[in-house]
């Protein structure tokens, strides 16, 4: 005898929190595994949010969100510290400590700005030059993609 299983109860204001993470950091998709439970939020071609739960026979998809566009400022800033690799943003060295920056710090050539983990590795992002954190563009435990901007110094 086969077992069927439920078909999968979404919480459409994770699903909806998930797509505002992806439109405000810019990113191109977002997983989030609770058990067996998994929902991926991803950026289509076309600029909308589609979601849907991967693995599952059952889709569950939210309304389309239209995409924002990236903060051109951040981008093009001459001060944007961009991220070398893809991975998970880290502000803080460990749980409960303070961050590594604060907007507003000021920073030597070298000062570590945050840790990107990828693969398993803590990858420690300096900053490329002294001055100002004027912008913290990433939040912790955040995913991040290539050439992302993270930090904006002045």
């Amino acid at each position: 005898m086969t077992e069927t299983k439920a078909p999968m109860a979404v919480e459409t204001s994770l699903v909806n929190e998930l797509a505002e993470l992806l439109n405000t950091h810019s990113l191109s998709e977002i997983e989030v595994k609770d058990g067996e439970r998994v929902i991926r939020i991803a950026r289509q071609l076309g600029g909308t949010i589609m979601a849907a739960p991967a693995a599952m026979p059952m889709a569950a998809s939210a309304p389309a969100v239209s995409a924002a566009p990236p903060e051109p400022d951040a981008r093009t800033h001459p001060g944007a510290v961009k991220s070398p690799m893809v991975g998970t943003a880290y502000l803080t060295p460990e749980p409960g400590a303070p961050a590594f920056v604060s907007k507003g710090q000021e920073v030597a050539a070298g000062d570590t700005l945050l840790i990107i983990e990828a693969m398993k590795v803590m990858n420690p992002i300096a900053a490329p030059r002294g001055g100002r954190v004027v912008a913290i563009l990433v939040a912790n435990e955040q995913p991040v993609e290539y050439d992302q901007p993270l930090v904006v110094i002045e």
